[in-house]
């Protein structure tokens, strides 16, 4: 049944394929790499499950499901639901367990889809590709819900990943989940493009390191425990008003993660996430909202918040 959404026959080896392994855009592949790098290592850490819930509550806050109910009854509607860049798969083996008779596909470019394919295997309802989003196997109209969450942003042509995830989902009905960065003040965008050039020439050992240093910094800036009241600098973007010191520097100048619930291993990742994928595109919100409307589809939630824009649109 599951090649009915397929341009051609798909054999799955268990419930894995591998459809293409680099790519040959050298962002591309060094994105991959990266995301590789941060998935394997983050496998064999204890802090997963923790981070795993705090990304799930955030998921239903960011596509306006509200509670995981909601999700689920959502979900139950859909038939063929596709996780287009899904990492470790956590997401969609939440998605296969809400909606236990719909069929979740999860794709990813970095060799994290093999580990999600190996760890849950058991799940019947439950297939992994690795493969590039941007170019899938699936059949016009034939996906009833995609959800591509922080993921988008980090392929070569953000608008054209969005057009082939538009292509594939399902007309009259079928939905789209999808978020993308919001562009922050100017120091702090003129230094996230510094960095991302300087990193790829770092190791990943070098990069690991700095995210510990950027961790240990907002950690020590948070300890402060201290407020300042920041004048408006329009021109910059940088927003006035009483701003504790670590968030003022975070949103305005360095991405230096720190989470107390979180701890350490899960806010290093976060940080390692940040600064070593070379793609990493941010957008205003006409910007986002004008992809949406070019591939015709209809808002029907949208989410916006300091960190990025979401939202769930109908084909």
């Amino acid at each position: 049944m599951i090649n009915d959404i397929f341009k051609e026959k798909i054999i799955f080896k268990k419930n894995f394929i591998k459809l293409k392994n680099t790519s040959r855009d050298k962002n591309q592949q060094h994105t991959n790499n990266a995301f590789s790098e941060k998935w394997i290592q983050y496998e064999k850490t204890n802090d997963k499950e923790k981070f795993y819930d705090m990304q799930k509550n955030w998921y239903l806050k960011l596509y306006g499901f509200g509670s995981e109910k909601n999700l689920a009854k959502f979900l139950s509607s859909k038939k063929y639901i596709f996780d287009a860049g899904s990492g470790l798969g956590y997401k969609a083996k939440w998605f296969a367990d809400l909606s236990p008779n719909s069929i979740v596909i999860g794709m990813d470019f970095s060799d994290a889809s093999k580990l999600a394919a190996k760890k849950y295997k058991k799940t019947a309802n439950l297939y992994f590709m690795k493969g590039d989003i941007a170019k899938t196997p699936f059949k016009k109209n034939s996906i009833d819900y995609v959800s591509c969450d922080q993921v988008i942003m980090h392929t070569k042509e953000p608008k054209n990943t969005f057009k082939e995830i538009t292509r594939l989902t399902k007309k009259n009905g079928g939905e789209i989940g999808c978020n993308v960065y919001a562009k922050k003040a100017l120091p702090r965008e003129l230094l996230d493009d510094y960095f991302r050039i300087k990193t790829k020439n770092l190791s990943n050992k070098q990069l690991w390191e700095m995210s510990s240093q950027l961790t240990e910094l907002g950690k020590k800036l948070n300890e402060l425990k201290l407020k300042v009241n920041i004048p408006e600098v329009p021109l910059l973007g940088i927003k006035g008003g009483k701003q504790d010191i670590q968030r003022f520097i975070y949103w305005n100048f360095l991405k230096c993660y720190w989470n107390k619930e979180q701890g350490k291993t899960n806010s290093n990742m976060i940080n390692f996430d940040w600064y070593s994928p070379s793609n990493a595109k941010r957008y205003h919100e006409e910007e986002f909202k004008s992809m949406i409307i070019k591939n015709n589809l209809k808002i029907k939630y949208f989410h916006k918040e300091e960190a990025c824009f979401s939202g769930r649109f109908i084909k």
